[in-house]
């Protein structure tokens, strides 16, 4: 009954002045919500941030592409494992990649659209002619594509997918065969609060100045907000455990591999500029078997900057889901949370209550992860 299990990862986390991430004029993006102007860092952002911060992590087989030069990554390999020149290699990946019937880009040996791949799995597309390529470097144009046609290409993307394949789905709109149903559903995410567009008007003096020049050698100017942001998103362990094989314990390590670089991740837009590098001041994980929950709705009513907003957003958010869970009578499998919030601090004491009401004593991260590891493999074993 794994397709009724769902892994709900809640986070605030404040962030300074920053352009996370830019809309078409260049300023930090935006959305209506609850009638005010909200700061808005969209759901790819975060996704291709996580990503990159797990891949870091993972052998360079393991990490995932996406990219148009398919052909060209191909032709690399190719050529490592052969020795062959250009010429022939880029003839031999051609024929191999003409089976999947790609839509052609305008830039020779492109794609039309960003292609999302595993790197062990295009290892395995070159290992297909390794053996016989010098062979196949001889062959005519014709000749050469039938003597690959039966070759396994297209099961070689449709099997032993990464981390990030796995996560986050490949859409193949003319190549239903290649696509993946993704088992994360992220949120854009939104602040908790008003915010205002702010620019940053900046001048860089050239340093070769003559003693009689003045005035900069430029000026500019980047837009920036700052916010406090409630961060969302959701992973079905049944997709995902489908996505790779059935393997329960690879799955569980993606899982773990999401939590930890979806709370440590961040868009880098002017991140040279800004420094706008945080932790969160609060994670929450909710293991559920009926659906995934966003709880923006704690924040429809914005937050008022009285004595900070980070304390009353995480409050906020807390009471949002003990509400939830008493109203609609929801029983989540397992909660827990990671916050910075200390009942020490009168400016933070409700808020450490509420919070350990809705999801007991904070924990470390760390243990926070141990823990929905074991308890997800403990609901697998009793529904098994």
């Amino acid at each position: 009954m794994t397709q009724h299990l769902y892994i709900d990862v809640h986070i605030i986390q404040s962030v300074p002045p920053a352009n996370l991430n830019r809309d078409d004029q260049g300023n930090p993006k935006e959305a209506i919500y609850g009638g005010v102007r909200r700061s808005r860092v969209s759901s790819q952002a975060w996704k291709r941030a996580t990503r990159r911060h797990f891949d870091t992590q993972a052998p360079e087989s393991d990490r995932a592409t996406r990219t148009k030069r398919l052909t060209s990554e191909l032709v690399s390999r190719i050529r490592r494992n052969t020795g062959l020149d250009r010429e022939p290699a880029d003839r031999i990946a051609a024929a191999l990649l003409a089976q999947l019937g790609l839509s052609q880009g305008k830039k020779a040996g492109d794609t039309a659209y960003l292609l999302f791949y595993g790197n062990a799995q295009l290892d395995a597309v070159a290992d297909l002619v390794t053996d016989r390529a010098t062979d196949l470097a001889t062959l005519d144009e014709k000749t050469l594509t039938e003597a690959v046609k039966e070759l396994p290409v297209a099961e070689s993307f449709q099997t032993g997918h990464p981390v990030g394949v796995a996560l986050f789905g490949r859409m193949v709109a003319d190549i239903p065969k290649l696509n993946v149903d993704a088992a994360v559903q992220v949120a854009h995410a939104l602040s908790t609060h008003e915010t205002q567009l702010e620019f940053d008007y900046f001048t860089a003096v050239d340093d070769q100045n003559e003693r009689d020049e003045t005035g900069a050698g430029m000026i500019g100017t980047i837009g920036f907000n700052s916010a406090t942001l409630y961060r969302y998103a959701t992973v079905g362990f049944a997709q995902l455990t489908d996505n790779l094989g059935g393997d329960t314990e690879a799955a569980l390590d993606a899982l773990d591999a999401f939590v930890d670089s979806f709370a440590l991740s961040a868009p880098t837009g002017y991140q040279n500029s800004f420094a706008h590098r945080t932790r969160p001041s609060l994670l929450a994980v909710v293991v559920r078997t009926d659906q995934p929950v966003n709880l923006v709705s704690a924040f429809e009513e914005p937050v008022a900057a009285e004595a900070g907003i980070q304390a009353t957003s995480a409050r906020r958010l807390a009471e949002e889901y003990l509400t939830a869970t008493q109203v609609w009578g929801d029983t989540p499998l397992y909660a827990a949370a990671s916050h910075t919030f200390t009942a020490r601090e009168p400016r933070t004491k409700d808020t450490t209550e509420t919070l350990t009401q809705a999801f007991g004593e904070s924990v470390p991260f760390a243990d926070l992860r141990t823990t929905l590891r074991s308890r997800i493999t403990t609901a697998l074993g009793a529904q098994a």
